[in-house]
């Protein structure tokens, strides 16, 4: 019996051995908390604006027709090289000679009449003065002495019509001879042809609007980016401050620039108000062509040397942690990170100001029992990842709290059970076929 009941007694002794070693190796265990922390340091935090552009000549000039006529020859094309002055098309002049001809044959028709005018006039002088000899000598009628009159005055009315038929026909003449060198079409400027609009044979017509050939830009050295800045982000945009943008074409370089101009008119699309931020940049090297679209970043303020403290910080709430502890197993706090049952869950873990009710900015640090301890501070500007530390408890080196992990479980993952595990065959509960 004595045997018997030993064997019965290490049997059992046996059995809860392994059932407390099987609970402890394989039962629920809440997962211990970890925080992660971050190094309060100093540097330089910068304030951007980002806008999208496009990348213009700084001065552009259209060069048009002033007559209407046929294309007889092109002296320039795309990316030609043009001096001021320098013969850049040619229209028919045809029509145009014909018509200088017509005009000095004109002319020379009003000036035959103009010297018959003045030998009539001499004609009508005479023979006033000599009726007016005659009546003194009381040989001819007072009649005779007043129609010489009417004819001479006469002869002085037509020598001023004939003087201005002939100033007429050289205004004629003139306006025939400008349009026939304006067939002969010559850039205003000195520059580079970025457009050309017609070829050789087409008709151009300047009957409405001046016909524009082609599109000259004055110098590429110097080039400008055209970029709109919504209403809420123009009040720290001024001139004089640094801008880079990036292009497409070369997306491993930031080209730089200082804005020259922000414009007063306002730009309206579906009610959305824009303004127009013009940016000078340098391009000697010639890399940016006309029209590139460009990926502004205008700097609104920069702050050196100050102590920054992540933005990851300044979103991390305890209270999110102990959420996710109560629904019974990790959760994902502000920014991404998994909680997994932090301390603190108090009203000060909210950031609220009981008084106000207002969001008060706080961060938290591990205090000595390992407890998240919030501290109040003042921020300033941002970059996205760090924020201006303006007033606070914190000094250079403090380490802040920017979220939690949680360890992994013996199967090498964090999840709660029945998360991410191999899937398994389930039988087949279907009908078999032909049934």
């Amino acid at each position: 019996m004595s045997k018997a009941r030993g064997i019965a007694v290490s049997a059992l002794l046996i059995v809860g051995l392994a059932t407390a070693g099987y609970i402890y190796w394989n039962g629920e265990q809440k997962p211990a908390v970890k925080y992660k922390t971050a190094k309060i340091e100093r540097g330089t935090v910068t304030q951007g604006v980002t806008a999208t552009g496009t990348i213009n000549p700084v001065i552009t000039v259209q060069v048009g027709s002033q007559v209407s006529g046929i294309i007889q020859a092109l002296y320039a094309d795309f990316n030609s090289v043009v001096k001021a002055g320098q013969v850049v098309a040619q229209i028919d002049p045809v029509p145009f000679q014909t018509r200088v001809t017509e005009m000095e044959a004109s002319l020379q028709n009003t000036l035959g009449n103009l010297a018959r005018a003045r030998a009539d006039l001499a004609l009508q002088k005479l023979n006033f003065d000599r009726a007016k000899a005659l009546f003194e000598q009381q040989l001819n009628a007072q009649q005779d002495v007043d129609n010489t009159r009417t004819a001479y005055e006469t002869a002085q009315a037509n020598v001023l019509v004939a003087e201005a038929q002939v100033k007429q026909a050289r205004a004629q003449l003139d306006t025939a001879r400008v349009n026939l060198e304006y067939t002969t079409i010559h850039s205003p400027v000195n520059g580079i042809v970025i457009s050309r609009n017609v070829d050789v044979g087409q008709t151009v017509a300047a009957s409405f609007q001046t016909p524009v050939l082609f599109t000259v830009a004055k110098d590429l050295t110097k080039m400008q980016v055209d970029t709109n800045v919504s209403e809420s982000d123009i009040g720290g945009i001024t001139s004089g401050k640094p801008a880079t943008f990036v292009v497409d074409a070369y997306a491993n370089q930031t080209f730089t620039g200082t804005i020259l101009q922000v414009r007063n008119a306002p730009i309206t699309v579906q009610n959305v108000v824009t303004y127009n931020v013009v940016i000078g940049v340098d391009n000697t090297d010639l890399r940016l062509r006309p029209g590139m679209t460009a990926n502004v970043s205008i700097i609104v303020a920069r702050r050196d040397d100050v102590l920054k403290v992540p933005n990851q910080a300044l979103r991390f709430k305890p209270a999110l942690a102990r959420a996710g502890e109560k629904a019974g197993g990790p959760s994902a706090t502000a920014g991404g990170r998994r909680d997994g049952g932090g301390q603190g869950g108090s009203s000060e873990g909210r950031g609220r100001d009981g008084a106000e009710g207002k969001p008060k900015p706080k961060v938290w640090l591990r205090g000595l029992q390992g407890e998240p301890s919030p501290v109040e501070v003042k921020t300033g500007i941002t970059d996205g990842a760090f924020s201006e530390l303006v007033e606070g408890a914190l000094k250079d080196g403090d380490e802040v709290i920017i979220g939690v992990d949680v360890p992994k479980g013996p199967h090498g993952s964090s999840l709660p059970p029945g998360f991410g595990s191999q899937p398994t065959q389930r039988p087949s509960t279907g009908t078999p076929r032909g049934m």
